[in-house]
């Protein structure tokens, strides 16, 4: 199996680059790091307080990120997979049968978190994918409205943190491993990324 990670700041194209590779290779599998938030009070009481803590690595539930993502790698049958209720602030946990297709099918992890799981980087294909703050932030206010009903006051004091929160985590991995950047919305350097791929189904 290929993993692919598809991380970046808040707003930068993540969900909208996954979800035109997945329409490209149908049999991919996605997972999503922010649906594996945590719902217990402890996190429910720091957000009342912290209004950055949904995007430190303590909000989320990284041993059944690792869980799932193993179950994937040694091809269990029935793989256990949550969703985050942002509304409200719940998490629900589901099985789900997968189907696999051989050593050249995507995994792909995304989200601000993807790159600091307990992975081994040397591994994966890994994306970072980035744009201009003011676009970042303007596709950050739309998304919060509309998903997550959030108002414009909620997302002004979160965005600026966690923009710089993501930029302080990422410059280990970047100096580490081997990166592709991407601005999603780029033809040449989308186009690029997806013949890469299509290379990799190949061989």
């Amino acid at each position: 199996m290929i993993t692919i990670v598809i991380t970046g700041p808040s707003g930068s194209g993540k969900s909208l680059l996954t979800h035109k590779l997945l329409k490209l290779f149908e049999d991919s599998i996605v997972i999503k790091t922010d649906s594996f938030y945590r719902d217990n009070v402890l996190i429910k009481l720091l957000s009342l307080f912290k209004f950055d803590i949904y995007d430190k690595l303590i909000s989320i539930k990284l041993n059944e990120i690792n869980r799932t993502i193993n179950s994937i790698y040694n091809q269990e049958t029935l793989v256990s997979f949550y969703h985050y209720d942002f509304h409200r602030k719940k998490s629900y946990k589901s099985k789900i049968r997968i189907d696999y297709k051989g050593k050249d099918q995507f995994l792909i992890l995304e989200g601000i978190f993807s790159h600091r799981l307990n992975l081994n980087y040397d591994n994966t294909l890994n994306i970072i994918c980035e744009d201009e703050k003011q676009i970042c932030y303007k596709r950050r206010l739309r998304r919060d409205q509309l998903e997550r009903g959030r108002n414009s006051k909620e997302v002004n004091k979160k965005f600026d943190k966690s923009w710089s929160l993501f930029y302080q985590n990422i410059e280990q991995y970047k100096n580490l491993n081997k990166i592709i950047l991407l601005n999603t919305l780029d033809k040449i350097s989308y186009d690029k990324l997806v013949n890469k791929l299509r290379n990799l189904k190949k061989n």
